[in-house]
Order: structure tokens, then sequence, then C-alpha cells
């Protein structure tokens, strides 16, 4: 693990340093729209040079949200993008996370991100399908020259309808390409990465089609999700690659056995979805959850079993007992350990509350030094974690 700490210069006191999630969230939650944000110093240069990490001092008397003023780079050379230190991600304003607000609740949200300094913004064809990208779209469109939207493609839909099938065949990545620029209302996308790799589609042909879209200038770098070390490098090798993106977090640690260290290799930057494992790791579940909306791709996952639920919540009471004396959730615990493993990842969780969003942005706000990171991943380590990520079915499209 890399020693090198994420670090704010923040004196996070309460009574007793005792942390409540349920009591920061109440307050958060109060704020709402258009309220000041403190003025933040940056005492590190956002330059994005890839050996430093980023110091920001903040006041912190009071509930109002981070805001992020630090950056990060994905990817290097002419491939570079330099982004806010925390993403968001788009997909469970309407796809595969339950009941949510409404359309024009989501875009407020989406611009109250914004305003919290968030520059980088997750969507992808298949999430909807097609309708989360519009949310994308519409809601950041009086941002876009200030924001990048990273989509996907690589699925095959047939009457709007996703067949259950991928297809990165270069004649379909183009049309999902034009597709996605009318959806998100740029001339550009910012980021393009295949969603899933295709068997049938050889993944040098796959980067040749998006390399091609890169030199007419309808996309601007290139990305790959779930893949192994060997697929980023035959990839990387016809298209400098931007990012990689995969899960990750506290209870999902494969990546870190040979992606990473391909990642580091090649100077190609990462990007973890689901940083809190689908709100698991904030706390907000027992074994008495159901997930049966009939738009929550939880229900299906092992991992998300009433059984596996009961004897998961060992892995959160160990992450209360750490925040409880520094001010943190676990939420908070969950990102701030993703910002110290390196400082080219970059989470992007996501969220259909602006208390959450707060919550999220003061991830930012804690310095945790190596020997506590230790403590916390020594008592974690000793809990067996129930349940596969994905079912098999599922499973058969990531490569691990």
């Amino acid at each position: 693990m890399d020693n090198k700490i994420f670090k704010t210069e923040l004196q996070h006191k309460d009574n007793g340093n005792e942390s409540n999630r349920r009591n920061f969230l109440k307050n958060a939650a109060l704020l709402g729209a258009g309220m000041s944000i403190l003025p933040l110093v940056t005492k590190a240069s956002s330059s994005g040079d890839r050996s430093q990490m980023n110091t920001v001092t903040t006041d912190n008397k009071d509930f109002s949200p981070t805001k992020i003023t630090t950056r990060r780079t994905l990817g290097s050379g002419n491939s570079s993008m330099e982004i806010s230190t925390l993403g968001f991600g788009v997909m469970g304003m309407n796809h595969h996370r339950g009941y949510h607000p409404d359309r024009k609740a989501m875009i407020k949200l989406l611009h109250q991100a914004v305003d919290q300094g968030v520059t980088l913004f997750d969507t992808a064809e298949t999430y909807g399908p097609f309708i989360n990208e519009e949310l994308a779209g519409e809601g950041l469109y009086p941002y876009r020259n200030k924001v990048a939207i990273a989509t996907k493609f690589g699925h095959q839909f047939v009457n709007g309808k996703h067949t259950g099938e991928l297809n990165s065949r270069p004649e379909h990545i183009r049309k999902v390409a034009e597709d996605s620029l009318k959806r998100l209302r740029v001339d550009t996308i910012e980021l393009f990465y295949q969603h899933r790799l295709d068997p049938k589609v050889p993944i040098e042909d796959v980067a040749g089609a998006v390399k091609d879209l890169i030199k007419e200038g309808k996309v601007r770098r290139f990305g790959v999700c779930e893949v192994s070390a060997q697929t980023i490098r035959r990839a990387h090798t016809v298209q400098p690659l931007t990012a990689v993106q995969s899960e990750y977090h506290l209870m999902w640690r494969e990546p870190e056995k040979e992606i990473l260290p391909v990642l580091e290799e090649l100077g190609i930057g990462f990007v973890p979805y689901s940083p809190i494992n689908r709100g698991f790791l904030g706390g907000d579940f027992n074994e008495h959850t159901r997930f049966n909306s009939g738009n929550d791709n939880r229900e299906i996952l092992p991992r998300f079993t009433p059984e596996a639920l009961r004897a998961n919540l060992a892995f959160v009471e160990v992450l209360n007992r750490f925040g409880k004396t520094r001010g943190m959730t676990s939420a908070q615990i969950s990102l701030a350990w993703l910002l110290n493993q390196k400082p080219w990842i970059v989470p992007i969780p996501g969220t259909t509350k602006f208390a959450h969003l707060a919550e999220n942005m003061r991830s930012l706000d804690f310095t945790i030094t190596p020997d506590e990171w230790h403590e916390l991943e020594s008592a974690l380590s000793k809990i067996t974690i129930i349940g596969d990520r994905y079912p098999a079915v599922l499973q058969n499209n990531v490569q691990n």
C-alpha cells in the first residue's frame, strides 16, 4: 500500500469526539441549495503532478459542506485529464438503486454537486437505458464548459431494450458515440469507456475505433472497465488509456493484485465505482432491508441477501468504532481510505440526497496516519466477508 496520505489539515472535533451519521445527515439536509460556502485555501499545486498529494485547509465550525478545490490527474501525457478529487456517479439517480426522487430534484442535485466543486460526472447508455445520459445532459448543460461527463459503450439494444448481449464492433461504437453526444448535449465525449469486454471483438479493434473518434474530435479520451491487466496493456498500446474503471472498496480489493500495479507502471488513472459498496459501507442496511422495488440490482447480488447482510454488518461495526473517535462516518472512512491508496485514484460515489453529497465531500477533511490505516485494515482482515459480489452470469462479464 502506498504510504502517501491524502491529507487535509483539519481538526474535526465535537462533543466527546463521537460520530453520529444520522445527526450529520440531518444537519446537512437542512442546508439545501444556494447556501454560502466557507472559503477554502489550497495549500498544494493543482498542476496534476502525480507525485504530489493535495492539501486543503478549511474551517469546520459548522455543517457547511466542503467545497472541493483539490484536483487529481487521470492518465498521462496527451491523454491526461485533471478533474476534482471526487467525482459523481449519476447512475443511481434513475437506475439500479430503487426508488428515487423525480427528475427535477435530481437535476437540482447535479447543480449542487457542481456548486460543491465536482467536475467529473459518470453515466452510460445502458443506465435506463439512455435515460441517465439524458438526465446528465439536461442537468449539466449549463456547466458544459466547466465539467467533464464520462459515458460508456459496449451493450446491445433492440427497440430500446437490452438484449443481454455485448457489442463493441467498431461500427457500433461509432453509432453509440453519435447517439451519446446528442443525449449528453456536448460536442465531445470527454472520456469514453468500453463498459464490458466483448469477447467477440479484439480489444485492439475497440481501441482503434475509439482512436478514430478521438482524431475526429468526437471523443477526447479512452477508458475500459472491469478488464484484466493483459487487456489493459493491449488496449493501451493502440490508444493510450486515460482511466480504468472497476469496483474497488474496503470489501473488494482484487484490483490491488494486478490492476493497480500495471496502471502505475503505464501512467493510467483509476476510477473506482461503488466506492461505498452500493451503500452498504454507509451503514444504512441490515438483514431486514429489502431491494424489491423492481429497479434495484442489489436484489440479485449474493452480498445483499439477508444472510450476507447480517454477517457482513461486522465490517461496518469496525468502521463505526474506528470513526467514533475521529468524528467520521463509515462512508467517509471508506472514501478517505480509497483516496489514500494512490494519488491517481478518483472515486465516483453517487447519491440522490444532498445530505449524502455533503457527507461525501467531508471525506476530504480528515488526516489519517499510516499507523491508523494499518490499525483499521488489521481489524477488518479478521472478518470473513460473506457472499460473492456478482452472481455467476454477471461475473462472466468481468475479468479478474
